[in-house]
């Protein structure tokens, strides 16, 4: 249902699009919130909340909240996919995944903060040396993010080994900024390690749920938020929301700093291509 709305939003008008896009962010949330929250929370009207659902084809919000919480109840095949189950076809599972993923990236918009952004840029703009942590899927897009800032000429590296990162960040100082990535929050090495790098003054920013046991304790919180059930299931759309977050980022950095990422960016070429011709 949340793939079928996805590939609806484009047909709806701007003020029912932003509840398309509420249900998307927090379809949970939703089945169990009051109409007058429902609008609150889109910034929208009562009567928008109840026109979107009938352009969806239900008869009004309540039926709209049936079909949907028999959805996102739905249980999936284990480690794979929530929306997934043993008798579908490769054609099913190419149309959900594309559908969750769409659903997600567009439901990103509640949950992201351009002030947010913006002001994790301008950490990283002063920064001396950026380092990134992240474990599992997390730890795949910190190194995603170090291969991007690198080119920038920039000080920077990623780890993935939790005792590295504990010694790493026992070296930090007041000069560096240290991006911590995780999907749950929760993880106790990396809140060890993101302790250390506070108490040795280092600016933490923070790729997490905003409510989250490390969201809580970053200087600054970029929230990547998805359905995704990560104790019965494998995260899938949390790392490509958190690889898109990193691309923001990196825009962004690159922005600020004008002129001096382009001409970095125009000898790391050079070099490549002088040792193809070497070769």
């Amino acid at each position: 249902m949340l793939a079928a709305i996805s590939q609806q939003l484009p047909d709806l008008s701007t003020a029912e699009r932003k509840v398309g896009e509420c249900v998307l962010a927090q379809a949970k949330w939703f089945v169990h919130a009051a109409v007058a929250d429902i609008a609150k929370e889109a910034d929208v009207s009562q009567p928008t909340v109840i026109r979107f659902c009938r352009s969806l084809g239900y008869k009004g919000l309540p039926e709209f909240k049936l079909k949907l919480s028999a959805s996102i109840s739905h249980d999936g095949m284990p480690y794979v996919h929530e929306e997934l189950n043993s008798s579908d076809s490769m054609q099913d599972v190419m149309e959900k995944v594309i559908g969750n993923t769409a659903a997600a990236v567009l439901g990103s918009r509640q949950s992201l903060s351009a002030k947010d952004l913006d002001a994790a840029v301008g950490l990283l703009v002063k920064a001396r040396r950026i380092e990134f942590y992240g474990a599992g899927n997390s730890g795949i897009v910190a190194q995603d993010a170090q291969h991007k800032l690198f080119r920038f000429g920039i000080s920077t590296v990623a780890y993935t080994d939790s005792h590295v990162q504990l010694m790493a960040a026992s070296v930090l100082s007041a000069e560096d900024v240290l991006v911590v990535i995780s999907h749950s929050g929760s993880s106790l090495d990396l809140l060890d390690a993101v302790k250390i790098a506070k108490e040795n003054g280092a600016s933490v920013i923070g790729l997490t749920r905003a409510d989250s046991a490390l969201g809580q304790v970053c200087d600054c919180v970029i929230s990547v938020v998805t359905q995704e059930d990560i104790d019965k299931y494998t995260p899938m759309i949390s790392r490509l929301l958190q690889l898109m977050v990193i691309d923001m980022l990196t825009i962004g950095l690159a922005l600020r700093l004008g002129e001096n990422v382009s001409e970095m960016l125009a000898k790391t070429k050079n070099s490549v291509k002088l040792k193809r011709l070497n070769h």
